[in-house]
């Protein structure tokens, strides 16, 4: 199976906060947090604490939001060049290639650690930190997705 795609900016800076918001050390931080901006309000509302306190408690809550889902996201874009070129990526059953107008790499189905899903992407963790986005639009209809999802899902384990 080969597709051929780009990448549409939009999906991508949705596809990275997916990906930022997977990481179990993120999604636990914003737990904590979460929790610790409910136990700020609750005491403000008991008069446990300062409206000082309870707004630099919602202040950090904001900061953090605003981080993970517009700066982090956008500085990724705006740094990798990948997602402003087109690209071509062939699957088989001993692994894939990704094609781009300077070359081609291949890697077998091993080299991944594990993949994710997201509504537009399949991304393929080689690492914690490097992955690579394959757009779902770049296949032909809705039957090649589904093919390259079982694909997936036979050759890598999931995250």
């Amino acid at each position: 199976m080969t597709l051929y795609f780009g990448y549409d900016k939009r999906q991508v800076i949705q596809a990275l906060r997916y990906h930022f918001i997977s990481r179990r050390e993120i999604r636990l931080m914003l737990i904590l947090v979460n929790v610790f901006a409910l136990a700020s309000i609750t005491l403000y509302a008991l008069k446990k604490i300062t409206p000082m306190a309870f707004f630099v408690g919602s202040f950090l809550w904001i900061v953090l939001m605003i981080s993970f889902w517009f700066i982090l996201p956008y500085m990724v874009y705006r740094k990798a060049i990948t997602f402003r070129h087109e690209f071509s990526m062939d699957f088989r059953d001993d692994g894939f290639t990704l094609s781009h107008e300077r070359g081609s790499r291949s890697w077998s189905w091993t080299a991944l650690k594990n993949y994710l899903e997201s509504p537009h992407f399949f991304h393929l963790y080689f690492d914690s930190r490097s992955f690579l986005l394959v757009p779902k639009n770049g296949c032909k209809d809705s039957d090649e997705v589904f093919e390259l999802r079982k694909l997936i899902r036979e050759k890598v384990p999931k995250g």
